[in-house]
């Protein structure tokens, strides 16, 4: 149907013509170009005197012109397209002569990846990520995890939803050789769309004008490979609204999501299943299906990095005879696994490094000093320690590393880095005392954790000879923040005391053990007794007999709660007898408080009770309040075990009365209750016996404190058992027995 009034003239009066004449009505000439009617319509009206060279073409094969009526009508186009001032050197497309048109699709695309496996999801998320207007797909990852062959894989199965054609640059942002600039780029764009080598702008503002002008009417999917910033991308994008644009990066390019509204594409590491894949794509699966669990190990060695693991695989497809487990045992050793990851051109140590010079300086010192910490997590302060620096710089750079895949934010200020990636930081040299500054960094902080979970204690020992301060020591609120940090780090702590050990930074590694205390009492079936022989041995290598004293009671009382009575006993009349040689009263009223608590399981209330008495004493001629206090509290719980209620009761109050600590849970306060409810309801005064003990129960419940919970709740399920109490024993008790 047609609509309208031709123009008088132009374009669009000359478009009417040639319609007319070829008996064609609107719909049908619209559906032979191509193009809607409503376009045409606009065209033949003289709305859109200058159409884009590729519509005008496709009207004049519609129409059957022959070379001087298509020359004719292009060249009427032309003249109603907008001119730039003389000024600039960029020509419009009707300035290019017909001569270089393409004769197809251009397809600029490397081939496809073998031996691609797996995927899926990430190939469903770019599909979904390329739907809609003019689309940005911004596919990012860690060197070496198989971008660019996801991106190939998929342009290559979808290469029919892009019938004007595929192009592609590698911007080596990560490479050793120097980055293209977007001109040279350009330039092997234009030719592929139509423009004579001759004929393409000389200032890169022209270039990327005739570009966009050129893929407005196409549906074309540009590539752009190994992107280094945003910056770089920008000149680059098409302007059609049918054309997709892919970046790979291996840095998130914030920018690009912000002024083009990219969209994300992660690409992460294969599991041990998808590794294990791979490397039969390249072996063969009968070598893989012989060995299946080497398999599953190597893949793991290769932290499921694709990069590693073809690397490996082609170690193994050059040696027929050798077994995947002797490939696995060679890489189990970490010293050597970065150099057995390579092949000529091709490693990954090589990949990491090309990645870490694209940062400043700064970020990338931060990351080597990364290599230094002994755990699998940081924080901003345990990085500001390692990098000598504050904790808001560190955060900075951390935020850099994690942009560029080399850290994981894993939780809110927690930051790990993949296996390979820690050996590459490891490898790096930092200079001396990396160790030692994070240890250090590790004393001063738990310190100050023990300082808010159990204020008023003494400190726990001197600190260690040559000692190097962190700049800043984390600050925290109150017990609640102390105990959060120490079951959140008690992994990298731990491991923290055994580098300490291995290196021979004895006096380092025993102090570590020791400020874990406030944990172990929160926690104190929780499997401390291995960790605690590594402490003494330490403190027994350091020659501190200090240290060895303090080890052996808090041993001691671990291996008496887990039941290990005789094994305790050993520790305990060790450490009494240490401290008491070296006329240290503290430790020597600890220890004879510890010592009780095994005498108590034994059955000997008694001696437990004569040996609590003989601490309160020592307590007390040292002047310490707070171990008085817990010296009470140890007295008043054997007191009560042998049913001797009102010495119990008398105890119990008057250790409670020496501070008011109500708005605390501190764990002696908790217990003293305790006993203070069992003692009232030994004494008859039942009703008010429970009602204490129900309010100890739910104090402990609502502060954490597991331990006191199932005693509180323990007690009164003697005194008063009912269903609710036991589902809330059963609860603390499954919560206290939990693994941190």
């Amino acid at each position: 149907m047609d609509t309208g009034t031709p123009a008088t003239g132009g374009f669009g009066a000359l478009l009417r013509g040639l319609r007319t004449g070829a008996g064609l009505s609107q719909e049908e000439l619209a559906l032979a170009a191509g193009v809607s009617v409503r376009a045409l319509s606009y065209m033949e009206r003289g709305h859109s005197r200058g159409p884009q060279r590729r519509t005008v073409q496709a009207l004049a094969a519609a129409l059957g012109l022959d070379a001087d009526g298509a020359r004719q009508l292009e060249h009427t186009a032309s003249l109603g397209r907008p001119r730039r001032a003389p000024a600039t050197d960029v020509p419009s497309p009707a300035a290019v002569p017909d001569a270089v048109a393409p004769t197809g699709a251009p397809d600029l695309l490397p081939r496809a990846p073998r031996g691609f496996h797996g995927r899926a999801a990430e190939l469903a998320a770019l599909s979904r990520a390329a739907e809609g207007e003019a689309p940005v797909c911004l596919v990012v990852g860690p060197a070496g995890v198989g971008k660019t062959a996801l991106v190939l894989h998929w342009a290559h199965h979808g290469r029919a939803g892009f019938p004007d054609g595929l192009l592609y640059a590698d911007l080596r942002g990560f490479g050793d050789t120097s980055e293209p600039a977007f001109v040279e780029v350009l330039r092997e764009f234009l030719p592929t769309l139509g423009v004579p080598h001759g004929r393409i702008p000389e200032s890169a503002n022209g270039a990327a004008a005739l570009f966009r002008s050129l893929t407005a009417d196409r549906r074309l999917l540009v590539v752009l490979d190994n992107a280094r910033d945003s910056k770089q991308v920008r000149p680059l994008l098409p302007s059609g609204r049918r054309c997709v644009t892919v970046v790979t990066s291996r840095h998130r390019l914030p920018g690009l999501i912000v002024t083009d509204t990219a969209r994300l594409v992660a690409v992460d590491v294969f599991d041990p299943q998808d590794g294990t894949m791979l490397l039969a794509e390249v072996l063969g699966e009968e070598r893989v299906l012989a060995e299946p669990t080497a398999a599953r190990r190597l893949a793991e060695l290769c932290g499921g990095l694709p990069l590693a693991l073809r690397v490996a695989a082609a170690r193994l497809a050059q040696r027929p005879s050798w077994s995947l487990a002797a490939m696995a045992a060679e890489l189990s050793d970490e010293s050597r696994r970065l150099s057995l990851l390579e092949v000529e051109d091709t490693s990954v140590r090589a990949a990491l490094r090309l990645t870490l010079q694209q940062l400043p300086r700064d970020v990338s010192d931060l990351f080597a000093h990364l290599g230094c910490h002994p755990g699998t997590h940081v924080d901003r302060y345990t990085a500001a320690a390692l990098a000598g620096t504050d904790p808001g710089a560190a955060e900075a750079s951390l935020e850099r590393l994690t942009v560029a895949h080399l850290v994981t934010e894993t939780a809110p200020g927690r930051w790990t880095m993949h296996d390979l990636v820690r050996l590459y930081a490891r490898s790096l040299d930092t200079g001396p005392n990396g160790l030692t500054r994070v240890l250090d960094h590790y004393i001063a902080t738990a310190l100050a954790a023990i300082a808010a979970a159990e204020p008023g204690n003494e400190d726990c020992f001197p600190m260690p000879a040559h000692y190097l301060p962190p700049a800043v020591i984390r600050e925290f609120a109150d017990r609640s923040a102390a105990v959060a940090w120490y079951t959140t780090e008690r992994n990298d702590l731990t491991q923290a005391v055994s580098a300490a050990h291995a290196a021979g930074l004895h006096d380092r590694a025993w102090r570590i053990v020791m400020t874990l205390w406030p944990l172990m009492v929160w926690r104190v079936r929780d499997g401390w007794a291995p960790l605690l022989k590594t402490g003494l041995e330490a403190a027994r290598a350091d020659a501190d007999q200090y240290g060895e004293a303090r080890v052996l009671n808090v041993l001691g009382w671990v291996l008496t709660e887990e039941g290990h009575i005789a094994e305790a006993l050993t520790h305990l009349e060790a450490a009494s007898a240490l401290a008491s040689w070296a006329g240290d009263t503290v430790a020597e009223a600890n220890a004879l408080i510890t010592l009780a608590m095994a005498q108590a399981a034994l059955g000997s209330l008694d001696g437990a009770a004569q040996g609590c008495e003989r601490a309160v004493e020592l307590a007390r001629k040292a002047g310490d309040r707070v171990l008085e206090r817990l010296t009470m509290q140890h007295l008043a719980r054997h007191q009560a075990d042998a049913g001797r209620w009102r010495e119990a009761l008398d105890t119990a109050t008057e250790a409670l009365a020496f501070d008011d600590r109500s708005a605390t849970a501190d764990i002696p306060r908790i217990l003293l209750l305790i006993v203070r409810g069992e003692a009232l309801f030994g004494l008859g005064n039942e009703a008010e016996g429970i009602t204490q003990l129900d309010l100890v129960a739910r104090e402990a419940e609502s502060s954490g404190n597991e331990d006191g919970a199932v005693r509180a709740l323990g007690a009164l399920l003697r005194v008063s058992p009912n269903a609710a109490l036991q589902t809330r024993y059963d609860a603390a008790l499954a919560r206290l027995t939990t693994p941190t």
